[in-house]
């Protein structure tokens, strides 16, 4: 059974996409983090970087949008990545590959408006990527209104199907300077089906036309679907069996959505009211907090380590507490353990919306043939995941590279926020080194004052630490010079920091 358990609380709402009770995807959408993928506004060129050939673009936001000049010329490669698609028919000028070996100033100038859309929500300190090659997707075609390619999803792999599809798109009355795509989706739709979206979609881009020339100053101009209705839409394309709600208001939101499709596929939508929490229920709550965790356990006894750097993800496979004592083959207990890894690593993937660049260092294996079970394995896995995946081949050491699409703020961004002892680097300094430090401050302004009263304010665990090692050596420090050290504590001060004060005048250190 596949369905959609929906958690709402006052300032969030969670979707568990289930497989058979277990979770196989989760999102998180925050009231304060509003997701604007997909949207297209009337932006303001607020600044242009000509050594990069980029440009800031305010989009009424907050953060100012970045745009990349690949991203403002027509760029069909592009459009490929996105829609996971070959243009079958390609009604482009066979220049246009040439444009991007341009200037940037001579496209955009300061305080120029501009029809923009997000390609990539702003994550931490990063502005959302924007493209002018606009988008407009619907159920089962993508309107491009300023690009001329006409093409079929790659995933439609019937022959027969693709041409019909083609066909029908050639034969579709449009400007030629606008194109269109076939999603996986319009394999099931009908011609009158699509010729409908089509149209519906033309004109949503004359109403975005149309407030562009009217708005003043930053606007959004049309906003890509909810999450809702994403759900919901994945349940009809993906014959998901039900969608369990514990908010009546969400609920009757749902029911609405679905009368649109109710007749393409049965889908149960219900209120879940039981004293249980919905997520606790169904051990989602578990699953989550499993991927807050470093560590993660397989059923074997192996594990996964989870670790973030500046440029890229790292994973590592141990084989932990799982035993070959019976098992005379370890080639294959080593392979068995790197399978149950390579499934969790996608499930992992998937719910902790890790992007970027990913390395996974598997458990060394001798022979080239458990080498190809492995990545054959993980990009099976990798098939089910929404966002763009590239895998490589595994290196001699054992490691797989691979690459995910970075849509959003990851799980760790959305759930904790930088420790403010730390920086967000997991360590701080011993009371030891912290000692060292308030040694070599008193040292050097002992000898610069005399006869004078110093006052040391510190934190209370390091208090502790200092009275059974280093107080007696700190007074008898200053003594020396005649000068009288005085010790306070403040439970306010980070652990690693200390105060020094003399004739009432803090001592900058």
């Amino acid at each position: 059974m596949k369905e959609i358990l929906i958690n709402v609380e006052s300032k969030e709402i969670r979707y568990a996409f289930m497989h058979f009770n277990i979770l196989h995807d989760l999102i998180i959408e925050r009231k304060k983090s509003r997701q604007i993928t997909g949207n297209i506004y009337r932006g303001q060129v607020r600044n242009i970087l000509h050594n990069i050939q980029s440009a800031f673009i305010d989009i009424a936001e907050g953060e100012n949008g970045f745009i990349h000049i690949n991203d403002i010329v027509e760029n069909r490669k592009k459009f490929e990545a996105m829609f996971d698609m070959d243009f079958d028919v390609d009604l482009a000028d066979k220049k246009s590959s040439n444009r991007s070996k341009g200037d940037i100033t001579k496209l955009l100038k300061i305080d120029q408006p501009v029809l923009v859309q997000v390609v990539k929500e702003s994550i931490g300190t990063k502005g959302a990527r924007l493209t002018s090659n606009l988008s407009i997707p619907g159920r089962y075609l993508v309107l491009l209104p300023n690009t001329p390619h006409r093409g079929v999803s790659r995933k439609i792999e019937n022959s027969s199907m693709r041409d019909k599809l083609k066909k029908l798109i050639r034969a579709f009355e449009m400007p030629k300077d606008m194109g269109l795509i076939c999603r996986t989706a319009s394999a099931n739709a009908t011609t009158e089906m699509l010729i409908d979206e089509a149209t519906q979609l033309l004109r949503i881009w004359e109403d975005v036309v149309s407030k562009f020339h009217t708005a003043k100053g930053p606007k959004l101009l049309y906003e890509e679907w909810t999450m809702l209705k994403k759900a919901i839409i994945t349940c009809i394309d993906k014959k998901y069996d039900r969608i369990l709600v514990d908010d009546e208001k969400l609920l009757n939101k749902c029911l609405t959505i679905y009368q649109n499709y109710k007749k393409e596929h049965e889908l149960k939508i219900e209120l879940y009211n039981q004293k249980i929490p919905l997520f606790e229920k169904y051990n989602v709550e578990k699953e989550i907090d499993k991927a807050l965790r470093r560590k993660v356990w397989l059923p074997s006894g192996g594990y996964l380590y989870f670790d973030k750097t500046e440029a890229m993800y790292t994973i590592d496979v141990n084989s932990g507490r799982s035993s070959s004592d019976k098992i005379k083959n370890v080639e294959e207990t080593l392979v068995r353990i790197n399978l149950e890894a390579a499934q969790e690593i996608a499930r992992q993937l998937r719910f902790r919306n890790v992007g970027g660049l990913i390395i996974c260092d598997f458990i060394d294996m001798r022979m080239r043939k458990s080498q190809r079970r492995v990545l054959e394995k993980l990009k099976e896995c990798m098939k089910d995941d929404h966002a763009k995946c590239t895998i490589l081949s595994m290196s001699e050491f054992g490691l797989i590279e691979m690459t995910r699409q970075r849509a959003r703020e990851s799980l760790i961004q959305t759930i904790f926020t930088p420790c403010p002892y730390c920086i967000g680097n997991g360590l701080i300094k011993n009371h030891e080194t912290t000692s060292l430090e308030i040694e070599r401050a008193l040292k050097r302004i002992i000898s610069q004052l005399d006869k004078t009263t110093i006052r040391l304010t510190i934190h209370p665990e390091l208090d502790k630490y200092l009275k059974n090692t280093d107080k007696d050596y700190f007074s008898k420090l200053a003594s020396k010079k005649e000068c009288q050290l005085e010790f306070k504590t403040k439970d306010t001060l980070h652990l690693n920091d200390f105060q020094l004060f003399a004739n009432g005048k803090k001592i900058n250190v």
